[in-house]
């Protein structure tokens, strides 16, 4: 059980310890709600690329590079909700020697995998605006790895989000 403080430090991903209650308080007052889920279906498009490998996954390390470049810009906005500490971000060369699997798994919101980087993962969140840049670029890279990408964000999406909040949590 959460109390008024825990909520208060709630970020991020930590909105999953709330799901069991606001999933009982939608059903105690008969009615819905808006999930937004913008930033965590970016999040497994770049999994997907990633996972995919080839392009894909050469795609995935572009943006990683272009974003770390630019990771001061792309925090302004943010700066309230993000806690990226530059000294747990890997350099773009270490993210460019990476295979596909090490990429996903740095990437990928597993907390139990000690390969798993909150830092990362935060840069890669804010920085789907390189994605957007890319425009036709980015747009045939998720044509050509469709099946991945459509993978990721369906289990994504159901189990992690839709599931727990609306049918009953696991």
């Amino acid at each position: 059980d959460l109390n008024s403080s825990d909520i208060k430090r709630l970020k991020g991903s930590d909105k999953f310890r709330l799901y069991p209650i606001i999933n009982e308080a939608t059903r105690d007052a008969n009615t819905g709600l808006h999930l937004k889920t913008a930033g965590t279906t970016w999040l497994e498009e770049a999994i997907g690329l990633a996972e995919a490998g080839g392009d894909g996954l050469r795609l995935a390390k572009q943006i990683y590079q272009q974003a770390y470049a630019d990771r001061a810009n792309l925090v302004k906005p943010y700066a309230t909700v993000t806690d990226i500490d530059e000294s747990g971000l890997p350099s773009p060369d270490v993210v460019n020697s990476w295979t596909s699997e090490q990429f996903v798994r740095a990437l990928r919101h597993n907390k139990r995998d000690e390969q798993y980087n909150l830092h990362l993962r935060q840069l890669v969140h804010i920085g789907y605006p390189i994605a957007a840049q890319m425009g036709r670029q980015f747009m045939d890279a998720l044509q050509a790895n469709r099946a991945a990408i459509e993978r990721n964000v369906t289990v994504n999406l159901y189990e992690r989000h839709l599931t727990p909040l609306f049918v009953g949590c696991r």
